[in-house]
């Protein structure tokens, strides 16, 4: 089960990985997050993994599998049963950036939480996408 939204951002793939990558920050551009906690500090690293809080959902710890500066990175959430994989992607355009965010349930105790949280997690996708288009051409248009 796949959920997936895009955003056209009028700011430069870098402006936005500068925000999507400072993952700690989150809440103060997203309501879809309440927390979300390094647990190592440092950047954004493959390897590194941080607990994320969200109302309505049960707290889940992350870890990054795939990571390319300015381009976007994923990571993965494993429970006994059940596994997510939250990807986050940024493709440059003409007058900005096109920023893409999946949410992939795989495993039977996933695939039925991703059902059962289909609106929920509809809604948080398109919180995230809005949030971050806000605080990405704030930022570009405060640079002006």
């Amino acid at each position: 089960m796949t959920f997936t939204h895009s955003i056209d951002i009028h700011a430069p793939p870098e402006t936005v990985w500068a925000i999507w990558s400072d993952i700690e920050r989150w809440s103060e551009w997203t309501a879809s997050i309440t927390k979300i906690e390094k647990l190592a500090p440092g950047p954004l690293v493959i390897g590194l993994r941080a607990c994320v809080r969200q109302a309505k959902l049960p707290t889940a710890t992350w870890c990054v599998t795939e990571l390319e500066e300015n381009r976007g990175f994923t990571w993965v959430s494993r429970s006994p049963g059940a596994r997510v994989t939250g990807i986050h992607s940024i493709e440059p355009l003409a007058n900005g950036s096109r920023a893409t965010m999946t949410l992939i349930f795989t495993s039977p105790i996933a695939l039925l939480f991703g059902w059962l949280k289909r609106s929920l997690t509809q809604q948080y996708l398109q919180l995230e996408a809005n949030g971050l288009k806000a605080r990405s051409e704030q930022i570009v248009n405060f640079r002006k």
